[in-house]
């Protein structure tokens, strides 16, 4: 096996010299996720929810629906009545997503109400299982799943009705 010394001995013996460079980054790529890595991000975490919207630990503030997923916030855009016009469109995300989720906390606002079955079968046949509950307690078993490193994700309703689009 060769040294290191005995490689640069080499080098400086023939006309080549031995070259070296940095490695180069390419800043506009640094912001993409490896979809292949075995790391989950880390959790979005919420510190309180009230007619407000959804406060989270890092101090941001969401007063209408948004989903977690894959340690990122987003907003989702739903209509004003619950399961009124709703169809597998509202939950495409999932359907894209890589890897998804293994569980799906769908919190309804103040109640409980039950995802209707054809949504139902939809997320089940992506491989999700979905639970139901009130906002608040979706909230808080998404805090516990996502510190125990679990791959869950969050849909979630506010208290009060508020579209983003026109929140302020």
């Amino acid at each position: 096996m060769l040294s290191l010394s005995s490689i640069l001995r080499c080098s400086k013996a023939s006309s080549r010299a031995l070259h070296t460079a940095r490695v180069l980054r390419n800043q506009k790529w640094s912001q993409l996720t490896n979809i292949l890595a075995g790391e989950i991000p880390p959790p979005v975490q919420v510190k309180s929810i009230s007619t407000e919207g959804l406060l989270l630990q890092d101090g941001r503030l969401f007063p209408s629906a948004c989903i977690f997923l894959e340690g990122e916030v987003i907003l989702w855009d739903v209509p004003p009545t619950l399961w009124s016009g709703w169809d597998e469109s509202r939950f495409e995300i999932f359907d894209v997503v890589v890897p998804k989720p293994e569980i799906l906390l769908i919190g309804t606002g103040k109640s409980v109400n039950p995802l209707p079955a054809a949504l139902r079968r939809y997320l089940n046949k992506l491989g999700i299982q979905v639970d139901i509950m009130d906002s608040w307690n979706a909230c808080t078993t998404y805090n516990l799943l996502s510190e125990e490193g679990r791959r869950v994700a969050a849909a979630l309703l506010p208290l009060r009705y508020r579209s983003w689009k026109t929140a302020s």
